[in-house]
């Protein structure tokens, strides 16, 4: 009882101090900006360039396409990030806060109300011909859904009181990455990468499920987890790779051990477990993946067991697409193997999120894997493994904003397949589990692929006018004869900024059309923390190639 009165009380007050948060920023958003100095050129010339610089990478790629660690999603990506400037540094602020209610239907499965959460903080510039970023990632799982984590039938991995977790996930560590990138032209065409961390992410598997947009509305953790990216939190990482536009191949070494009980502490280890992974960019909207590599001492499966080494294969196909006005489709499809000294376990994973408009998103998830009687704590199902499957479907609900925060209110239903020789020990129930959940993360910023920063320093350049906001801005030599996204419209009018009527925080870019625009149906982007409605999404593509700039000409 007391464990459950922590973990409420410590939800709560993770909810309140982000929706304080977003409030205070909100009614300060609200505050009229200062008007412009009359040497303005060159301010707006700096913000562009840093807008830019943090929005692109080496060979122009742009950030969007950055997962966790090192993986890739499609360029065409949504950004759920807060963008500021601190003193020659870019940031970029994520979080992922869930207050949620889970019941798995069985005697095994049990019931919980706690909190999953995560939050990231990124830091990027330019330095030594290249650009430097540095990563910190942390959870408060562990005070917040206990130190067995929370009910989620047929997981398993990692240990609780000296015993093998099952039919649980278990809670991330507090430090979950603290690591720098390094990234840098080798020549007009590729690019090397070099990544390093006390807590980081090998180059093995998909991009991990906290960081996926497939996944990103529901807290539940895939049962596949641990054949697809658990090593996504590595107590000791360290990457290389090479890459151009359309692909890149890496290799890493590192600790492949999973962490222990205390979620608190630093888990370092021998690098002594390597990996690589190839990926392959075809379109703005697809990434995917093949990757293996060897775990030295991956996990203690049986109570009281040495730990065993695994050889982990992965391939995995990410889909990104726009969807009418305001709706956004993310699906991920993944295969994994899991192969010990006495035998192999495959995975299985679809999974999709589908935002039907700026409000209303439906999600879903099916997914089977092999599990023995080791890993489920059933010794009478012995140790030929046998087909566990679930299937999980959801639905949120995006509540009034509260400033550059989006809170939203969900829920999902599970169907669990039981297998046979497990119904007895099962018990109660047919694996029909509900979810209801409470959640907070900032809002979508689309970046438009084909703006590119250079690592150089630019060469003076001619001056070229902006026809769509009637500003004169250098023109970057770079990008000269590059096809853009959208040709811009030479009658259209500059920005005119407006509040909306039933969010005040919010900021309306009226950009060729009357300013009765609904903000469910209507185009959006966020930018420094504000929401910003367009009368056609060309007119959004193409306030995001210079949003500083198109403000300023408002």
């Amino acid at each position: 009882m007391c464990g459950l009165w922590i973990r409420t009380c410590a939800s709560y007050i993770l909810a309140a101090v982000i929706v304080v948060m977003g409030g205070a920023a909100g009614a300060q958003s609200q505050q009229p900006a200062p008007p412009p100095p009359h040497e303005g050129h060159d301010t707006v010339e700096a913000s562009h360039e840093g807008h830019v610089a943090m929005m692109t990478g080496a060979l122009g790629i742009t950030r969007a396409r950055a997962g966790s660690g090192t993986s890739w999603l499609p360029d065409v990506t949504p950004v759920y990030a807060i963008h500021r400037n601190f003193g020659g540094w870019n940031t970029m602020l994520h979080e992922n806060l869930f207050v949620q209610y889970v019941n798995e239907g069985t005697d095994r499965g049990g019931d919980q109300l706690g909190s999953v959460n995560w939050g990231m903080a990124m830091a990027e510039r330019r330095a030594a011909g290249g650009f430097l970023g540095l990563r910190t990632m942390f959870s408060l799982e562990r005070a917040t859904v206990g130190e067995c984590g929370y009910p989620d039938l047929f997981a398993t991995g990692e240990s609780c009181n000296g015993r093998p977790i099952h039919d649980r996930q278990h809670p991330h560590d507090l430090f979950m990455e603290a690591a720098g990138i390094y990234e840098r032209e080798l020549s007009a065409t590729t690019a090397l990468q070099l990544y390093a961390g006390l807590a980081g992410e090998p180059a093995l598997g998909p991009v991990a499920f906290p960081h996926r947009i497939s996944a990103l509305s529901t807290p539940i953790a895939p049962l596949t987890h641990h054949w697809l990216d658990s090593t996504h939190i590595s107590y000791g990482v360290a990457s290389a790779g090479v890459f151009g536009t359309r692909w890149k191949v890496e290799v890493s070494a590192f600790n492949g051990r999973e962490p222990d009980e205390n979620r608190f502490d630093l888990d370092l280890g021998a690098l002594d477990s390597f990996s690589g992974r190839l990926w392959f960019a075809p379109s703005d909207r697809w990434s995917v993946q093949i990757s293996k590599g060897h775990l030295k001492e991956a996990e203690v499966v049986a109570y009281g067991g040495l730990r065993r080494d695994v050889d982990r294969t992965t391939a995995s196909a990410t889909y990104h697409q726009l969807v009418g006005i305001t709706g956004f489709w993310s699906v991920t499809g993944a295969w994994g193997r899991n192969a010990e000294d006495d035998h192999a376990t495959d995975a299985v994973l679809v999974e999709t999120d589908l935002a039907l408009d700026a409000r209303n998103t439906l999600f879903a998830r099916a997914e089977g894997a092999g599990k023995t009687g080791e890993e489920l704590i059933l010794p009478e199902l012995g140790h030929d493994p046998v087909t566990v499957a679930k299937l999980h479907l959801g639905y949120t609900r995006q509540l009034p904003g509260s400033g550059m925060f989006e809170p939203r209110v969900g829920g999902a239903l599970s169907f669990s397949a039981i297998p046979d020789r497990a119904q007895q020990a099962y018990g109660r129930g047919s694996g029909f589990g509900i979810l209801v959940f409470f959640s907070v993360r900032p809002g979508a910023t689309f970046i438009t692929p084909g703006a590119r920063a250079s690592a150089a320093p630019r060469p003076e350049a001619p001056v070229a006018a902006d026809p769509h906001a009637g500003h004169v801005m250098p023109a970057d030599p770079r990008q000269q004869g590059a096809p853009s996204q959208q040709e811009p419209k030479p009658e259209a009018a500059a920005p005119q900024a407006r509040t909306t009527p039933d969010n005040p925080a919010a900021r309306l870019a009226d950009l060729t059309c009357e300013p009765q625009v609904d903000p469910d149906t209507a185009p959006r982007a966020t930018y420094l923390g504000k929401a910003y409605y367009f009368c056609t999404a060309a007119d959004r593509d193409l306030f995001l190639k210079a949003p500083g700039q198109s403000l300023q000409d408002r």
